[in-house]
């Protein structure tokens, strides 16, 4: 049963014992407070109690859960989940035919609207996000996505407990995947995992410091991009990311540097250019002040080019 829970709301175990707990204390606040209300009633213990009792249990369960919800970290989901209860309550969010109106995308981390299956044909290209870091690229491409109407940011990939992403995601509802070096390189890949259970069409590579499988290259063929902090081909390759390439480039006197975004094969950087942009490089500069130039070309850039490669594919 617990499973069946998780996967229908696209939990991580933590999440979901998070979300469970809430549930729980939740709904012990509730009772608790519902027997303190009716101390006010002066009822007499029979069925008009009981039934104002359930009345008011109803009515501030969902305070009580929310309550709950905030220092469990949990009140972006219970938000959305009550008010998903609350539109199927009051037939609001239903068309005539009862499907949801003008909803085709997750907005949340349980379900699908029209109860469609992820690995269900659909004309939304779910797309999963790789980051190993703070998530900067992530949380631009995911604004820029939100409520898109053929694109949907439904899954990030980690390797990295801890990484900054991972609150990203959790700020937006969108289900974490956690990997692992044995079974990421010497394993399935996780290909079971997101293509078959997340339903994932495209893959973007946001600051992912590990080297993508040949096994997932060969499950998403011209459907992994990535984007270079330098100009390819110059700058690339094995141990050649962050400061470790601005460095390379402000020692080699080179007057300018960018960002290239380009589709990923078995090799380091060496994937076919999508896009490039350039910014100048000056003597002053330092690897830090590059960096910051180069951050601001991938946050103007790398949302937009997501996007139109994304619906090329579709």
């Amino acid at each position: 049963m617990f499973r069946r829970l998780k996967e229908k709301w696209k939990l991580t175990w933590t999440g979901f014992i998070l979300v469970f707990t809430t549930f729980a204390l939740g709904g012990s606040l509730c009772g608790y407070a519902g027997k303190k209300l009716m101390v006010f009633t002066s009822l007499e213990k029979g069925p008009l109690y009981y039934i104002v009792y359930i009345i008011m249990v109803t009515i501030i369960w969902p305070i009580c859960v929310l309550t709950v919800s905030i220092p469990m970290g949990q009140f972006p989901f219970f938000k959305k989940y009550l008010a998903k209860m609350w539109k199927r309550i009051s037939g609001g969010g239903k068309s005539e035919k009862g499907e949801v109106k003008g909803e085709t995308e997750v907005h949340g981390p349980w379900t699908m609207d029209h109860g469609q299956n992820p690995n269900q044909t659909s004309d939304i290209k779910r797309i999963a996000i790789f980051a190993s870091g703070a998530g900067s690229n992530a949380a631009k491409i995911i604004e820029h996505l939100k409520d898109h109407p053929n694109i949907q940011v439904a899954l990030i990939v980690c390797n990295k407990p801890g990484a900054g992403v991972i609150q990203i995601a959790a700020s937006h509802q969108i289900p974490v995947l956690m990997i692992e070096k044995e079974k990421f390189f010497r394993g399935n890949a996780y290909v079971d995992e997101i293509q078959h259970k997340e339903g994932i069409d495209f893959i973007v590579l946001a600051g992912f410091l590990w080297k993508v499988p040949t096994a997932l290259i060969h499950a998403y063929p011209n459907k992994i991009i990535n984007i270079h902090p330098a100009l390819l081909p110059k700058y690339g390759g094995k141990g050649m990311y962050g400061m470790y390439v601005h460095q390379a480039v402000i020692e080699a006197g080179e007057k300018e540097s960018g960002i290239t975004i380009h589709y990923v094969n078995e090799h380091f950087d060496e994937g076919e250019t999508i896009f490039q942009a350039k910014c100048e490089v000056t003597q002053e500069d330092t690897p830090e002040t590059l960096a910051q130039k180069i951050h601001q070309l991938e946050h103007n850039h790398f949302p937009r080019i997501v996007e139109s490669t994304v619906l090329a594919k579709i």
